[in-house]
């Protein structure tokens, strides 16, 4: 599927724990690009069925609460935002009750079209020179025609050291289980941890923030 824009769009799929919001976010303000985080829609819908008082264990009714879902999301890195009608829920998302519950609500086939056309509408709106879209399945299904097309991964051992450093007072143990837990979850939906035919693989094991993020920035600048 081609999207229709004049700007570039940059796809990057990951593991949990890759770096794939951080990197993607900064990568886009050196490029001076948009920056599109996917799995806050999935976050936001989740977030939303639990204020609606929808039954998340009935993909049905998940289902029938997309056209009442009115989401907004800011692609600009330096303004990022997240708003289910009038509520602005950036943080909110990012709650524990929603994290247990995003994996099933974004395997539902109802859920993830609706969210791949939105998510194209919006690359599409871009008026920056480029967009930088990052998630589980961009290279593959949101834009598999992108120009550059990237799997940022890193170990296991790397990606649980990096969210346990993130989330202070937070057991590593439990980290790493909530990592691989989610791994788990979103790999019965889709393939995000091998790179399709035509996507660049960035291994960031062995590299800092600023070299990953150089490395992004050095793909991008070479494929233009």
């Amino acid at each position: 599927m081609t999207i229709s824009t004049g700007s570039t769009t940059v796809a990057i799929d990951g593991p949990a724990g890759s770096g794939k919001s951080s990197v993607s976010k900064a990568a886009a303000r050196v490029l001076g690009f948009g920056y599109l985080d996917t799995g806050a829609a999935y976050r936001a819908l989740a977030w939303h069925c639990l204020e609606a008082g929808v039954d998340t264990l009935d993909p049905s009714d998940i289902a029938e609460e997309l056209p009442r879902f009115e989401y907004t999301i800011g692609t600009d890195p330096d303004n990022y935002f997240v708003r289910v009608g009038a509520d602005v829920i950036t943080e909110d998302i990012r709650e524990p009750r929603v994290t247990h519950i995003v994996s099933a609500v974004a395997r539902v086939p109802e859920v993830r079209s609706y969210l791949v056309d939105l998510f194209r509408s919006i690359i599409a709106a871009s008026e920056r020179p480029g967009i930088i879209v990052e998630g589980r399945d961009i290279t593959t299904v949101v834009a598999p025609d992108a120009p550059v097309r990237i799997l940022l991964t890193a170990s296991e051992e790397a990606r649980m050291g990096r969210r346990s450093a993130e989330l202070t007072g937070v057991d590593a143990s439990a980290t790493a289980k909530a990592l691989s837990d989610r791994d788990a979850q979103d790999s019965r939906v889709v393939d995000f941890m091998n790179a399709a035919d035509g996507v660049t693989t960035i291994d960031s094991t062995d590299l800092d923030f600023d070299q990953t993020v150089a490395a992004v920035v050095s793909l991008v600048r070479s494929a233009g």
